[in-house]
């Protein structure tokens, strides 16, 4: 074969073998999502309306089997987000034509769940949380996964529906039977606050230490919170401050005063000051209150 031959039979590809072969790209990419600048990457698809229905469809699942890997690293909402609109972004595929192609083709649950997470944070529609909670329940009644952690939370905090802890209790603990490491943590924090359960130190931590074991972030700062309070196991300086360093240098932001507090008192690792003014002004940047209270303090003694 001559490599005029070779470049003609390259570019008789369909549409659909070329996107199958950049979302084989883009797999390996969002692997290191958080270490490059995707921005950085010449984007492969131009616009939705040059996208076949079926291999638009292939874009949903890849993105949806993302996302629940980054929910399932205990990634932040916040941060999830981004991910999601990074994720179109690269493709170059138009927000508010991908919402209008939602409304008119929920055919399977991830197209639901989709449709439902635009409402419920406001892409390209007003937030709209009563009716993302019906998608939800719909993409739910599909079969998806990923929708039971996000009812969960929306049973939690009473958002488009009362709060039931119950029901939350019932999802957390149907993910965790599962193995995913956000129903695991989900189900040890029930227990931890006897949400839905009985208060129950001892499985609280077994469960944060099998969603830490897997990885989730959120629940390695829990298993860190766990050794550093004694709650259902004994306490354990030097593995809290390991437990809770770990969570920060996950990008867990949460654990920052802990950590600067640990320095600050040489609690399971060597007094520190310097380390503590500088974790103390990272929780500060964040908005925590004791933080910058500390902070100012700790600066003008």
């Amino acid at each position: 074969m001559t490599d005029n031959t070779a470049y003609e039979c390259y570019h008789q590809l369909s549409n659909k073998r070329q996107l199958i072969q950049n979302l084989d790209m883009l797999s390996h990419i969002t692997r290191n999502f958080f270490r490059i600048n995707i921005s950085e990457i010449e984007p492969t698809t131009q616009d939705i309306e040059y996208i076949f229905d079926d291999d638009l469809n292939i874009v949903i699942d890849n993105l949806i089997n993302l996302y629940f890997q980054e929910t399932n690293k205990g990634k932040e909402e916040k941060v999830r987000k981004k991910f999601v609109l990074d994720y179109f972004n690269y493709y170059k595929i138009n927000l508010q034509k991908m919402y209008y192609w939602l409304l008119n083709n929920q055919t399977c649950s991830n197209t639901v769940y989709l449709l439902g997470y635009f409402n419920y944070h406001g892409i390209e529609i007003d937030i709209d949380e009563q009716n993302a909670f019906e998608l939800y329940q719909k993409a739910a009644e599909l079969g998806n996964i990923v929708v039971q952690y996000d009812l969960a939370n929306m049973y939690f905090y009473g958002k488009g529906v009362d709060k039931d802890y119950d029901k939350a209790f019932e999802l957390s603990k149907k993910l965790s039977e599962k193995k995913y490491s956000c129903g695991l943590n989900r189900l040890g924090y029930c227990y931890e606050y006897g949400i839905g359960t009985n208060v129950n130190g001892q499985k609280a931590f077994e469960l944060y230490q099998k969603a830490a074991e897997l990885g989730n972030v959120i629940g390695i700062y829990n298993l860190g919170r766990c050794y550093k309070n004694g709650f259902g196991t004994t306490i354990n300086k030097n593995k809290a401050f390991e437990s809770l360093l770990k969570a920060v240098n996950l990008g867990y932001n949460v654990a920052q005063q802990n950590i600067a507090w640990m320095y600050e008192k040489g609690y399971g690792t060597e007094k520190n000051m310097d380390l503590a003014i500088y974790w103390y002004k990272k929780s500060a940047e964040q908005g925590n209150k004791y933080s910058q209270n500390k902070l100012n303090k700790l600066l003008n003694e």
